[in-house]
């Protein structure tokens, strides 16, 4: 069986320390741990950890320790997130979450997870996406949070279950 290659932005890592995200954030981590899922990370996430609190570095630590894919930012992922910018997706100030995506669509992940609700995990914003992902010759990217992914989280917090 297929191991699913989840791309974890930073609002991840952080969520593990947010008491709203913590049981989804860290159910990811344990369905990792479990082998469930493969962890993807960027080079754009390990800049965004270095200024970080400690946990937060220590939770993507963890990940490298597990084996993490870190995704390096190439000229062909500058040129996706230039292609965003130009549709108007998201401003200049949101670039490193336009680049998230665009090294995600480029490596095929099987899912980018994020608690990013205002620009990532929003329908309206997934389609914008998708559609110039397509345009350019990508396949479609799958983005949800972690609640909608993660196995174990289920059992920590998802009254639902």
């Amino acid at each position: 069986m297929k191991v699913l290659r989840v791309y974890v932005d930073t609002s991840v890592l952080g969520g593990c320390f947010d008491r709203e995200f913590e049981p989804w954030s860290k159910g990811l981590l344990e369905d990792f741990q479990s082998g469930h899922f493969r962890p993807v990370v960027s080079q754009v996430t390990a800049a965004e950890v270095i200024d970080a609190p400690e946990p937060v570095r220590e939770v993507y630590a963890d990940l490298l320790n597990l084996g993490a894919e870190v995704l390096p930012v190439t000229p062909e992922a500058l040129s996706v997130r230039a292609s965003y910018l130009e549709r108007g997706i998201l401003g200049t100030r949101f670039e490193n979450d336009m680049l998230h995506i665009a090294l995600a669509t480029i490596a095929e992940v099987d899912v980018l997870v994020s608690w990013n609700f205002r620009h990532i995990v929003r329908l309206d914003k997934i389609r914008l996406f998708n559609a110039v992902n397509i345009e350019l010759g990508y396949k479609a990217l799958t983005i949800y949070s972690p609640r909608e992914v993660t196995i174990h989280g289920r059992d920590q917090g998802d009254p639902g279950s």
